[in-house]
This record gives C-alpha cells, sequence and structure tokens, in this order.
C-alpha cells in the first residue's frame, strides 16, 4: 500500500433538506495512488463535489459526514485538530473548486493573495515569496509583472483559472483536486488548461483528482477513472479499461451518451430521470434505468468486487 496516498473507506455524508435526508455519498469506497491522475466521473448532482469536499472535511453547514474513514498517508483525516485541519490543507491537499473564478477576493490583487498564503503556512521573506510567486505565475503561462498588481475584474476568465492554479501550487501540494476545472470556459481555453494541467503534472508528479461529467476530459488527462452514480462508486479501472471494455450498464451508458464526431452524430441519452437522492431506489441505484436489471437487482446492492488487473466494479452481472 506504499503507493496509496489517500484512501477513502465506506464514506456516507448526508445532508438535512426540508424533504428529509438526502445522502450525498454512500459507503464510498476509493483510493488515489501517489503520482497519478484519478478520474471521479458521474453525472451533475451525483455527489463528486461532495466527496472531493469530505476530503478536506469541509462539508456544507447543513451536511455532515455520518461515517466512514478518510486516511491521508495513513492519517485519519476526520480526527484532525483544527490546526491541524489549517496545516493540512493547502500544504498536503489543495483544491481548485467548481467556478474558481469567483475564488479571488476583489478588493485584493494577485500580488497579495500570493504573499497571505505563503506567509500563513511557512516561513518566508517577501522577497523569497514574490519570486517563487512570479516562478508559479510563469509555470502557468502568465506574466508576473502584469499579473501580479493586477485585480480579479482585470482578468479574463481563463487568466483567473490560471492564477488559481498557480496559487493551488504555493506550498506544494501532495494531492490536487480539480472539481470541474473547465467549467465555465470556452473550447479552445478548456484545451489551453489542459494541456498546462498536464504540464503541472509531467513537471511536479503531484497527484490529482479531476472531477468531470465529461468522460472526454477524463480519457484525455487520466490515468485510472472512478464512475460515481447517486453517491456510490460502481466501477473503477484504468482509463482503457473503462473506456474499452467497461463492465457496469451505468458507464456504458455514460460513453454512449457523449456524441461520437466519426460517422453520424448520433446523441443517446441515458433513458428515464435520474432517482430522487432523498427517496434512492432499493437495490442497485441504477436498475430503474438499466437495460440489463435482474430480479436481484431490484433488492440487492451490489457490493465493489475486485476483478483482473485491479479494476473493480459493483454490479450483480460482473457475478
Amino acid at each position: 500500500m506504499n503507493d496509496v496516498l489517500l484512501q477513502i473507506r465506506n464514506l456516507t455524508v448526508e445532508f438535512r433538506v426540508p424533504r428529509g435526508i438526502l445522502r450525498a455519498v454512500d459507503s464510498a469506497v476509493l483510493d488515489i495512488k501517489r503520482g497519478e491522475v484519478l478520474g471521479l466521473i458521474g453525472e451533475s448532482g451525483c455527489g463528486k463535489s461532495v466527496l472531493a469536499h469530505s476530503i478536506l472535511k469541509i462539508v456544507a453547514p447543513n451536511g455532515y459526514i455520518k461515517s466512514g474513514k478518510i486516511l491521508f498517508e495513513g492519517r485519519d483525516v476526520l480526527s484532525l485538530s483544527d490546526e491541524e485541519l489549517r496545516k493540512y490543507r493547502w500544504k498536503e491537499v489543495a483544491i481548485i473548486f467548481q467556478g474558481a473564478q469567483n475564488s479571488l477576493n476583489p478588493v485584493i490583487n494577485v500580488k497579495e493573495h500570493m504573499l497571505d498564503t505563503i506567509k500563513a503556512h511557512k516561513p518566508a521573506t517577501t522577497e523569497e515569496a514574490l519570486v517563487y510567486s512570479s516562478s508559479l505565475l510563469k509555470s502557468v503561462w502568465l506574466e508576473p509583472s502584469r499579473v501580479m498588481k493586477a485585480y480579479a475584474f482585470e482578468l479574463s476568465g481563463g487568466m483567473k483559472q490560471r492564477v488559481i492554479t498557480a496559487m493551488s501550487m504555493l506550498l506544494d501540494p501532495k494531492l490536487l483536486i480539480l472539481d470541474e476545472p473547465t467549467s465555465s470556459l470556452d473550447v479552445l481555453t478548456q484545451r489551453y488548461l489542459l494541456e498546462l494541467l498536464k504540464d503541472i503534472h509531467r513537471q511536479k508528479n503531484v497527484s490529482m483528482l479531476l472531477i468531470t461529467h465529461d468522460p472526454g476530459i477524463a480519457a484525455y488527462l487520466a490515468d485510472r477513472g472512478a464512475i460515481m452514480l447517486l453517491g456510490n462508486i460502481v466501477e473503477v479501472g484504468s482509463v482503457e479499461q473503462i473506456f474499452y471494455n467497461a463492465k457496469h450498464p451505468y458507464t456504458r451508458a455514460l460513453i454512449d451518451a457523449v456524441p461520437s464526431i466519426v460517422g453520424n452524430i448520433k446523441v443517446k441519452p441515458i433513458p428515464g430521470p435520474l432517482p430522487d437522492p432523498v427517496n434512492p431506489p432499493p437495490g442497485c441505484p441504477f436498475h430503474p434505468r438499466c437495460p440489463y436489471a435482474m430480479e436481484v437487482c431490484k433488492h440487492v446492492r451490489p457490493e465493489l468486487i475486485e476483478l483482473e488487473n485491479g479494476r473493480q466494479v459493483a454490479c450483480h452481472l460482473s457475478r
């Protein structure tokens, strides 16, 4: 297990909502290895971001981590004190939030953002902090002399995204969480950012958790993929295994829903509505929409089992 950086074991996260209890993450089991990019893929609202926020223990006020463990290099994150959590966040694990353009404080410039972050976590002179910050801005293809003195409203969406990316690397974290990093960006800027993230991974060998609803982005950037459905991890495997030999019907449906650029463009949406997370169906959460559902699928929830070559799947068909 020396190559495993983060272990999530039977993690359950719930929220109190007017209609009752919403279970956003349901007994999730997941490993992130050192130096890998793991793509967490699923439809909007399946619990991907909640799982990511739980890694940093920043669940929203109406939510709580009901059970489970999150082990970072063997330490239980959920048992850390406030001071230990402050040191763990950003230094050990950093996150680029969804819609990261709104993460910048509008009344201070980029230079102040970066200086405040460095000085809050490690001893450094202003000159040392500025030199290091400038090198990070250059690494994300920005001009430090111009960007350092700029405020958020003076930067484009793509530039703000790159500033946040540089800030996330200020303390050399071991794990970088990317929550829908290409959302709100045009197609060209998306490609530009993905190339940048590839460069960062190649140069620093930092582990990454890439959260996306777009299988194509995961296929481009990730080494392994994990498929999430209604708070459940239903399949884990290498990108080649996931995209060329998917075992779970939901994984196949997700991939088929992406329009092909070869031949006739044919959209194949997943049939049926999304299940209600407050009143989820019994058994397998995909059985109401699954063309291969059996009687057992309606009553017994399948466990995540190990198959060949380290891949995992939670489906009665695979048994």
